[in-house]
């Protein structure tokens, strides 16, 4: 089985490539970087450039093609001047690698977000629900994914996450343990529920899934309950050891968003299960390794 992976260069591609070695598993990588070190031949590789998306993966006729590449700069693609960008990867990107997935009767896997939902309420949003409303740029342009997905191919799944880390790039972890080293106090918003995913499982669980052909729409962040920001920050310092004082703050108190964010990013993931899937491990162990993978790279 052959893997063609979008945006290698970032937390989530970067690691579904470390797992398709480990498993043995043929993969090529792509990004829109000259370069990236990874295990497996890799492509430079313009998702926005229809025609080059097409040579490249009919050149190499995968069987799988995981499409992590997305705009994730939430706040920035607010910016008048970014929204066409925005839409050129999250939304025509994505139509183009389904195009050539179909021509080449790959599968896909298509990683998507809470924000594809109005993240109002507190009933946790299902897979298959369909009563879609976002909030941004970012999300629609991710909707617009999804659907152009959906609607060209047969053979795809479809997998939100949400309040993503690995060890590959920024994220709200690394952000928290910087400030916490250089401030006494720092205030996290409170209102917003969720629950984070760390890379390094999601990578599992995505080979897993692309051994199979239990189609269709997937919800993937670890296990442990829902939280919000506050909490989370609170139990990074507390296994990090650090003092640094958290005060809780509203979304509106805290004010510094462009963007409108989802207080309810609540994803049932019970579909998992009943399709025999191995859930992801806990937050707060996915947390801990993550910190002690961190200390590795220091």
């Amino acid at each position: 089985m052959r893997f063609f992976v979008t945006g290698v260069g970032g937390q989530l591609g970067y690691d579904v490539l470390n797992e398709l070695d480990k498993r043995g598993f043929e993969a090529v990588g792509s990004d829109i970087l000259d370069e990236v070190k990874i295990p497996f031949p890799y492509v430079k590789l313009d998702i926005t450039n229809e025609e080059e998306v097409a040579k490249a993966i009919a050149l190499i006729k995968p069987d799988v093609i995981v499409h992590c590449a997305a705009w994730t700069a939430v706040d920035a693609a607010e910016d008048e001047e970014n929204i066409p960008k925005v839409n050129a990867i999250n939304s025509n990107g994505t139509r183009f690698i389904a195009q050539a997935a179909k021509a080449c009767g790959a599968k896909m896997i298509y990683i998507s977000t809470d924000y594809v939902f109005d993240g109002q309420g507190e009933r946790p949003w299902q897979p298959d629900d369909r009563n879609y409303a976002p909030l941004n740029v970012y999300g629609r342009s991710k909707l617009d994914g999804e659907l152009a997905v959906s609607g060209i191919l047969d053979k795809y799944f479809i997998v939100r996450i949400a309040w993503v880390f690995g060890k590959n790039g920024k994220n709200f972890i690394k952000t928290m343990l910087n400030v916490g080293k250089t401030h006494d106090e720092v205030r996290v918003v409170s209102d917003q529920v969720g629950t984070p995913t760390y890379t390094y499982d999601l990578a599992r669980l995505l080979v897993d899934m692309a051994q199979t052909e239990k189609y269709g729409y997937y919800h993937a962040t670890n296990e442990g309950g829902y939280i919000s920001w506050y909490d989370f920050t609170c139990e990074i310092y507390r296994q990090a050891g650090l003092n640094t004082k958290v005060t809780p703050v509203t979304t509106a108190e805290y004010g510094l968003s462009k963007a409108a964010r989802p207080f309810n990013s609540r994803l049932d993931k019970s579909k998992l299960t009943e399709n025999g899937f191995t859930p992801l491990p806990t937050w707060q162990d996915a947390l801990g390794r993550y910190l002690e993978e961190l200390k590795e790279v220091q």
